[in-house]
């Protein structure tokens, strides 16, 4: 299983809920690994979509205590029923928020990671898969300057 995410320089990923910076080469790059795959995503972080809906193009898990439906999306209320749900597709991702990616990391084989040089302040954190052992940097791309914030895309593997 694969995850999706932006990080800051201190492995911060956003306050309150959403990200503090946020880059239109990242959500190109974004919709690239996601498009047609399932994706893993967690009630509040859907609400922060645009509209607060299911994203086009993707095979919608939604994961919630809630007792909803969610037109466009599969609603399922654990970790074991999400992953049965994308066992059903040949790729999936998580794509947050904190608490989805730290309920499925045991899962994680490869991580799609868009590193941001800022530190605005966030409440919320990825695992720093850079002093992680268990983790490998498998690719780096180049730094790159969108609006004069770096960023590169990396590609972080277990074992």
């Amino acid at each position: 299983m694969e995850a999706v995410v932006a990080v800051y320089a201190d492995w911060g990923i956003g306050r309150d809920g959403t990200q503090p910076v946020a880059l239109s080469a990242d959500r190109r790059h974004f919709r690239e690994l996601t498009e047609g795959a399932a994706v893993i995503v967690g009630r509040r972080t859907l609400e922060d979509f645009p509209g607060g809906r299911p994203l086009k193009g993707r095979h919608n898990i939604v994961i919630t205590r809630q007792a909803l439906e969610i037109p466009g999306a599969r609603v399922v209320n654990s970790t074991q029923a999400a992953l049965e749900a994308a066992g059903a597709y040949e790729r999936c991702l998580v794509i947050g928020g904190a608490s989805v990616y730290r309920q499925f990391f045991p899962w994680l084989d490869t991580v799609h990671v868009t590193q941001i040089d800022l530190r605005p302040v966030s409440d919320s954190f990825f695992p720093d898969l850079d002093q992680d052992p268990a983790w490998r940097l498998a690719e780096a791309g180049p730094w790159a300057e969108e609006n004069g914030v770096r960023y590169r895309f990396c590609t972080y593997r277990r074992g």
